[in-house]
């Protein structure tokens, strides 16, 4: 048994979807940090020596797994820790202090464990929640590096099964997972699946090479007669047949909020620390108490508002996602919380990347030339932050909030766009071929 089962053991009378609306003694936000906490203050002490030799996470990811942080959003019937979405968020502000990388690597998880959530197969639930509760993790290969926005990957029938061919970049996570969640094109249908990361014909690179997030594991997943059984695929979707409206959104973009939010609380403290600990200041004869400077006294005032803004945005959307997410569950039609959700999450990456990217420049006017040492890697909060928000391009997101406002638009998701490029380039082969 694991150890996330070990707090809570999975109710066996457990009926089709009873047990997302069956009411669970709440856990509170101290219970959950108080069993994360020490694991999070493993996870920093080794964030800079992890920067400096560019060593995988895998044995802090382990520890995170072994304590049942996979199944932090699994409720408590499932066997999971039943955290609320709010309290999900928190916890991955306090990983992102301890280091940025792990609340990305976990991003692809989380989704995967949020759509079993939200989703209407209870045998589909009980089968993957169980699997996450014994300890799997889940991992992505979605986006490619393609000319437009497209899927190349296949599946391709086979006699009684399928074979995935191709490849995938910015996979994170997956290297550290045992699942790989991949989206592949049949024919004219997307289809959405799940395969071990064992199989037979699947390679993962350690290939990504951004200058910041350098442990994610964000690299190639390549996919070479991949056999898939039919027990394997989760959902198929037309190009013809738009998504349906979800927070999905905003739950994606949340988690780079939260890691921005972690590296905002990581350089306060890094900088209180620091300023608390030097003897010296420029131009001033002698020894000198740096902390009781008015000119770095403002500059850690600035930091210290720096960081409560974003946790502040990051609770704010968090709290729409989890209402949107009570409506479904309640079999309310949800469709404008989603939107809502989803455009406040775009309205706080304006704000929380602007700050986050101030907070990690502003650190060294309270170091000089000492807080540039390679020892203290101090750099890599920006360097980690700038790639964070270069993820989703904040311009893009700016226009989609503007068109919102001004036209009632809502903005489009990824899956969204990726098939209305297939529609579009399928109605355009067909009216060449009516023209021919």
């Amino acid at each position: 048994m694991s150890a996330a089962t070990s707090l809570f053991t999975p109710d066996p009378h457990i009926g089709a979807g009873s047990a997302l609306h069956r009411f669970d003694p709440p856990i509170s936000y101290e219970e959950l940090a108080q069993r994360f906490r020490p694991i999070f203050a493993k996870i920093a002490e080794g964030a800079v020596a992890r920067e400096q030799s560019r060593t995988l996470a895998v044995e802090a990811v382990s520890w995170l797994r072994d304590a049942g942080f996979g199944a932090l959003r699994i409720p408590q019937a499932y066997g999971g820790l039943g955290a609320s979405l709010p309290q999900t968020f928190r916890l991955l502000i306090e990983l992102g202090e301890a280091d940025s990388n792990l609340p990305q690597i976990f991003r692809a998880h989380f989704a995967f464990v949020e759509e079993r959530l939200n989703g209407k197969n209870e045998a589909d639930r009980q089968r993957w929640l169980s699997l996450i509760v014994d300890g799997a993790l889940f991992g992505a290969a979605m986006a490619e590096k393609t000319e437009g926005t497209e899927t190349t990957v296949t599946l391709t029938k086979n006699g009684d099964h399928w074979l995935l061919d191709g490849y995938k970049f910015y996979s994170t996570g997956t290297i550290y997972a045992s699942w790989i969640v991949a989206v592949a094109l049949e024919g004219t249908d997307y289809v959405s699946l799940v395969l071990p990361t064992t199989a037979p014909g699947v390679t993962i690179e350690d290939d990504w090479d951004g200058f910041g997030q350098r442990l994610t594991g964000s690299g190639t997943t390549r996919f070479d007669k991949v056999a898939i059984r039919e027990d394997q695929i989760l959902r198929r979707v037309s190009v013809e047949q738009p998504p349906k409206a979800s927070y999905i959104i905003a739950y994606y973009q949340l988690f780079h909020l939260a890691a921005l939010a972690g590296i905002a609380r990581a350089v306060l403290k890094d900088a209180i620390a620091f300023t608390r600990a030097k003897t010296r200041t420029f131009a001033v004869p002698g020894k000198s108490n740096p902390r009781h400077d008015p000119l770095v006294q403002s500059v850690i005032g600035r930091l210290a508002s720096l960081s409560f803004t974003a946790d502040t945005l990051v609770d704010g959307v968090a709290d729409a996602i989890e209402s949107s997410y009570q409506a479904a569950t309640n079999g309310q039609d949800a469709t404008e919380l989603y939107t809502a959700a989803n455009i406040k999450a775009y309205q706080a990456q304006q704000i929380v990347i602007e700050q986050v990217l101030e907070a990690t420049t502003l650190l060294f006017e309270i170091g000089g030339a000492s807080a540039t040492s390679e020892t203290r890697r101090l750099d890599r909060y920006w360097r980690n932050a700038r790639v964070l928000a270069s993820h989703n391009p904040a311009i893009q997101r700016e226009r989609a909030i503007g068109d919102y406002w001004l036209n009632g638009t809502p903005p489009m998701g990824v899956l969204q766009a990726v098939i209305q490029s297939e529609a579009q380039a399928k109605n355009a082969a067909e009216a060449s071929s009516r023209t021919a």
